[in-house]
């Protein structure tokens, strides 16, 4: 039925929609992916902990820029980016499972099997609802190798709630995965804790030769087996590649480090490091890998300097294109007015200068600017940069609490990580409650 209230539905869903489109605009970016508890921002650790567990909401935006060029084990099957190997592994899954399906009536027995394993099946029906039309599901089956593992019945239903295409596979499919999953896993019981956690990325099955080529190319590499499993979980694409793609890009990083300077005996440090920070450095090219440094290198950063950028970028840069890092640095030179050799110390101070795209510089000076803060301390602090507007409006109106005049002051007060700001919060607050008159402070006998 079509009513004078239909324009109004459709205004109000537009008005949705420009607002999701404005908190993807806000998301901060993977250098400092700042946690949003006041909002706040998050430490290194939150760096590699958010990045390493998954693609949160507040990166997914990021993410689907930066990681592109991912390629799979199947030339049929070739993504722009990690983001959308992750949104749409259902959408594979389904496009899979249901070319075959004979009709739109949901399976009566699939249904009855969940609701005996006390599921949510209106939930399922409400996500994923062409799970439950396949003709032929592994229901009990999955759910006794679940059990099997050390899952209780909660724990299953869990499970199968939030990745329903599970049933889709069968026993075998599911006992394969858990044997190579069991090549990292301590024992059981850590495994049934990482497919409660992550049961997407255990029931993807796809290249599992792929998997385990590259599960074994790791070990040999000398990651730890709690790192392959942080990658499995988080970052499942790099394991589709063939192992040979993953070794040509290792080799290639093994190469450029050495030419910029680095030493034998430091490189294996330095690559498991990088790795263990950023392992989508291995969804990029070697080409790609190449061009950036050659950027860096015809724009006048020395060897020694760009491995420093290496290091504070923790792999990043691989992510990027000399496009942006041209259209960045441009942005950077004309707002605060200074030639090459002072651009080049900035980037070097804040490689967030040369990371952000334009429009996230754009936003954050504005942020910075409406705060009273100038564009001098703004280039005498650069990485405040790295902090989102919304961080930067929390910590000003926290310190201005305390009579701190952020205009007239430093930026170090407000910059740093959670744990910087806080330490400094705490001395200022320190300061301003201390009493003039010192009880224990000895007498002037004079007086």
């Amino acid at each position: 039925m079509v009513g004078p209230s239909a324009p109004r539905r459709r205004a109000r869903k537009n008005h949705r929609m420009s607002g999701i489109g404005r908190d993807l605009k806000r998301s901060s970016s993977p250098i400092t992916l700042l946690e949003q508890e006041h909002p706040d921002e998050v430490t290194q650790k939150g760096l590699n902990s958010m990045m390493l567990r998954g693609v949160t909401l507040g990166t997914k935006n990021r993410f689907t820029i930066l990681l592109a060029r991912s390629q799979y084990c199947s030339p049929g099957l070739i993504f722009s980016s990690v983001w959308t190997e992750v949104a749409n592994r259902s959408f594979l899954i389904h496009s899979t499972y249901t070319t075959d399906t004979k009709s739109r009536e949901e399976n009566k027995k699939t249904i009855e099997n969940l609701y005996s394993l006390s599921v949510d099946v209106k939930k399922i029906r409400r996500l994923k609802e062409w799970v439950l039309l396949r003709d032929v599901a592994y229901v009990k089956e999955v759910a006794d190798i679940l059990q099997e593992m050390g899952a209780d019945e909660p724990a299953v239903a869990s499970i199968l709630e939030r990745c329903p295409e599970a049933i889709l596979h069968t026993p075998a499919e599911v006992n394969s995965q858990r044997t190579l999953w069991q090549l990292v896993c301590q024992n059981e019981k850590q495994l049934i804790k990482l497919i409660e956690q992550f049961p997407e990325s255990f029931f993807t099955t796809q290249c599992h030769e792929n998997q385990k080529a590259n599960i074994l190319f790791f070990q040999e590499l000398g990651l730890k087996n709690n790192i392959i499993t942080r990658f499995l979980t988080s970052a499942p694409a790099i394991f589709y590649n063939p192992v040979e793609k993953n070794k040509n890009v290792i080799e290639e990083l093994q190469r450029n480090y050495l030419s910029l300077g680095g030493s034998d005996a430091n490189m294996k440090i330095w690559i498991l490091k990088l790795l263990s920070q950023n392992p989508f450095i291995l969804l990029n090219s070697s080409t790609a890998i190449q061009e950036n440094l050659e950027f860096l290198r015809t724009n006048d950063f020395s060897d020694h300097e760009v491995l420093q950028l290496l290091s504070k970028l923790k792999g990043f840069i691989f992510q990027l294109t000399p496009t942006t890092m041209q259209e960045s640095m441009l942005f950077s030179k004309k707002v605060f007015k200074c030639n090459d050799q002072e651009l080049k110390r900035l980037v070097l101070k804040c490689p967030a200068l040369l990371y952000y795209p334009v429009p996230v510089l754009e936003e954050r000076l504005e942020g910075l600017l409406k705060e009273g803060i100038s564009i001098a301390q703004i280039r005498e602090t650069p990485m405040v940069l790295e902090l989102t507007t919304q961080i930067v409006q929390y910590r000003v109106k926290k310190l201005s609490a305390l009579g701190y005049d952020i205009k007239s002051g430093t930026l170090e007060s407000l910059n740093g990580t959670k744990k910087d700001f806080e330490v400094n919060y705490g001395k200022i607050q320190s300061k301003k409650e201390r009493p003039i008159f010192n009880p224990v402070a000895p007498l002037n006998i004079e007086d």
